[in-house]
């Protein structure tokens, strides 16, 4: 039997991102047809984003099938090591920001990825060091925005340079517990394919919820899954 996860998709893009190609309603329709029963449309947004309203109600005004239920959600970057993000006033009807790693969170601000290897490259910034940053900084946007979902967690790794393998027990009980203690939700992510086995274990034992997504940015994607499907099925019963 798959895992109860794969019946529901938390973290589905829309026309309203600049770079995905599916409407609303299209999103909706795929969900359906794949037998979804939960469906999560979301957002990129920054600061300075002003269409969040009409978004919440371009989907309220959904036609949504018998049997799926349609969630609301925006995206938003984290911005330095404090836990700041990148979010603007969010009206009522979200329900959910997805914090992402699309860039590392330097304490002076974002970094790069490019500008976080040169860092590491040159020793301004040893591996260990980043590896703590980054932990910290997760616990410190869950911290201040509680109750939210974190978005391909640790994605941002590999993209530096590093593997999510040397984070460590220590570090990965840090963050499982900082996702515990504020009802944080962490997403499988299809497309990045993370967390890694590790990080879920950490996550499981800690009691934190997971749910699974496949960050789709072209409805064809909605409810397809392949990693997310072995990274649950290597946590067990």
């Amino acid at each position: 039997m798959s895992h109860p996860a794969l019946r529901g998709d938390h973290h589905v893009h829309s026309t309203f991102s600049d770079d995905a190609v599916s409407t609303l309603e299209e999103n909706v329709a795929v969900a359906a047809a794949a037998g979804l029963v939960e469906l999560r449309l979301v957002d990129h947004v920054r600061v300075d984003t002003a269409w969040v309203p009409e978004f919440v109600d371009a989907v309220r005004r959904l036609e949504v099938p018998d049997g799926l239920t349609v969630r609301t959600g925006v995206e938003a970057k984290m911005l330095d090591a404090s836990g700041t993000l990148d979010l603007p006033p969010l009206p009522p009807g979200v329900d959910r920001v997805l914090i992402a790693d699309h860039q590392f969170p330097g304490p002076d601000g974002p970094w790069s990825p490019t500008a976080t290897r040169e860092r590491i490259a040159d020793g301004r910034i040893s591996a260990e060091a980043a590896l703590d940053l980054l932990v910290g900084a997760t616990v410190a946007a869950v911290t201040r925005h509680p109750g939210n979902q974190l978005a391909h967690a640790f994605s941002i790794l590999p993209k530096i340079g590093l593997d999510e393998d040397l984070l460590g027990a220590e570090r990965l009980a840090a963050w499982a517990a900082g996702c515990a203690a504020t009802g944080t939700v962490v997403e499988v992510n299809e497309k990045w394919g993370c967390p890694g086995p590790a990080a879920l274990a950490a996550a499981r034992h800690a009691g934190v919820a997971l749910v699974a997504s496949t960050d789709s940015h072209d409805a064809r994607d909605v409810g397809r899954y392949d990693r997310v499907a072995r990274l649950l099925a290597g946590l067990g019963g």
